[in-house]
């Protein structure tokens, strides 16, 4: 969605990145989700990063076997890399926070939770113009079950209360 809204802005994907992510925050925040300096850092600098890396990283188009295998690391890594910064309670960034909170509202699995978010972007980019191609899906699909997965891994519990000493 990011690009389609580029694309639509004349603007850079890691800014629509950010603007967005202050409109998902604002949703998430209306469901009560707690933020935290890990909230904010999230989305002043993921966007940047991803312009850096957009111009610095060369495109794999055109080499099905390092787009498949890239595909399938980048899905394990963003589900480790969730577990992890979230295990520390510094807020989730905002696409994570409406994924805990569209959680805790609806009772349903972190991997549906996401899952579905990540199916409605994919569609709202689509409806923009933006590029949806197999990875775009096969990311909104296994983007879930790698973040609950990667929860069950490294016992983390979102919304759990600490245990006092």
């Amino acid at each position: 969605m990011a690009v389609a809204l580029a694309d639509l802005t004349g603007t850079t994907p890691g800014t629509m990145l950010v603007l967005s992510g202050l409109v998902v925050l604002g949703g998430a925040v209306a469901l009560k989700e707690q933020i935290g300096w890990g909230t904010v850092g999230n989305i002043l600098f993921i966007g940047p990063w991803l312009d850096l890396f957009l111009i610095l990283i060369p495109s794999l188009e055109g080499h099905l076997v390092l787009q498949t295998a890239g595909l399938l690391i980048s899905i394990l890594l963003s589900g480790i890399a969730t577990a992890v910064y979230l295990s520390v309670n510094a807020g989730a960034g905002p696409r994570d926070s409406l994924m805990l909170a569209v959680s805790r509202v609806t009772g349903r699995s972190i991997r549906l939770s996401r899952a579905v978010i990540e199916v409605l972007v994919v569609l709202l980019g689509w409806l923009l113009h933006g590029p949806v191609g197999i990875g775009t899906l096969m990311f909104a699909l296994l983007i879930g079950p790698a973040v609950q997965g990667s929860f069950r891994l490294f016992n983390v519990q979102p919304h759990q209360p600490e245990e006092e000493d």
